[in-house]
């Protein structure tokens, strides 16, 4: 039974615990944030004991019965929580983004590696149940060889982050990088994922809300040897408001995929479907009517891929020296943007 200590009991800690909750040869022994109030009311909801919770992970480490970190805070703390929890040989999946810079995320890498302990980055996206299907599909060869890609998300978010409005994450108002920070490392692993690494990439961002200090819209081109795509996010847009925007200020997550290959077209509507075109566009059928953003149960997945990993010792999907290509792609937005510039990227010769 692998033991695990989680860090950070904000936001999205209910769905890490929720899934290890769920996962046969895992629990959760230890429990820790700095914030007293927060981390007992975790542990109220968890049925954590008192005994078991902690307000530093120095602490957690020393008293704690654990193999496993899972670090569930923000990128400015994970240099200082991953070498703690590497020094002290235990295993590490932490969230995404890994680090606010290149350097400090390489740093991280390398020091779980000399502490011989496994490290995986928390990248749920992938695991979200149309891109599962997709993968199938173009692992089978339906599509024949891809030509292009067109990837695309809208939401109306950031123009409703007004002052006074009760935000789930009310930092995002304050990210000098925002949407490609925030977002982009999700949407670069799944295109990974899907199409491989691409060569190079072109940027432009924007930012439309005025409530924000970020960037909440952009484009980005993907170069791939021998095929090319896009990516055309947005926080800020009307574009394909299809259903209500709810109450609260929450995100809607309204994602699209166009994938172009020589037998024929896969599209990804903002319903879940999927759908078919045929080599000579005279076809169209549901490949399936229905699939779903299910974030809690992507972490089901995800965290026992992570699990199955350790007890087999295969390699995680998203390793942490993985994840720093990922990054690359991510700041690389940034610098191709100020810059006006392709920006390349190294590792672009691997394949899916």
């Amino acid at each position: 039974m692998w033991k695990v200590g989680l860090v950070g009991t904000g936001f999205w800690s209910d769905n890490h615990l929720a899934a290890w909750a769920q996962i046969p040869g895992a629990v959760v022994t230890a429990l820790c944030d700095r914030n007293p109030l927060n981390l007992r009311q975790k542990a109220l909801a968890f049925g954590i004991p008192d005994e078991q919770c902690y307000t530093s992970l120095e602490e957690m480490l020393n008293q704690g019965d654990i193999d496993i970190v899972d670090i569930v805070t923000g990128p400015e703390t994970h240099t200082e929580l991953v070498t703690l929890a590497a020094d002290a040989g235990k295993h590490i999946l932490c969230q995404k983004p890994l680090a606010a810079s290149e350097k400090e995320a390489s740093l991280m890498v390398a020091k779980a590696e000399s502490c011989g302990v496994r490290f995986m980055v928390t990248e749920n996206w992938r695991w979200l149940e149309p891109f599962r299907f997709i993968k199938e599909v173009l692992d089978a060869g339906t599509l024949g060889k891809v030509q292009t890609v067109r990837y695309t998300h809208t939401d109306y978010y950031t123009p409703r982050m007004a002052p006074g409005a009760v935000l789930p994450q009310p930092f995002f108002r304050d990210m000098p990088r925002l949407l490609f920070y925030e977002m982009g490392v999700h949407w670069f692993d799944t295109w990974r994922y899907l199409f491989g690494t691409p060569k190079r990439i072109y940027a432009e961002t924007a930012t439309i809300s005025p409530h924000i200090a970020g960037e909440d819209s952009g484009i980005v081109v993907l170069s791939h040897e021998d095929f090319y795509g896009y990516m055309d996010m947005s926080w800020a847009t009307r574009q394909k408001l299809d259903r209500p925007l709810g109450q609260g200020v929450k995100p809607l997550h309204l994602e699209q995929l166009v994938i172009d290959g020589t037998l024929g077209t896969l599209k990804l509507d903002t319903s879940g479907q999927i759908l078919f075109i045929s080599e000579d566009g005279t076809e169209e059928r549901v490949l399936t009517s229905s699939t779903t953003l299910d974030h809690a149960y992507s972490h089901v997945l995800l965290q026992s891929h992570f699990i199955a990993c350790l007890d087999h010792g295969t390699p995680f999907q998203t390793e942490g020296r993985d994840n720093l290509i990922t990054l690359r792609m991510t700041f690389g937005v940034y610098e191709s943007a100020v810059r006006h510039m392709p920006i390349l990227i190294t590792g672009g010769a691997s394949s899916p």
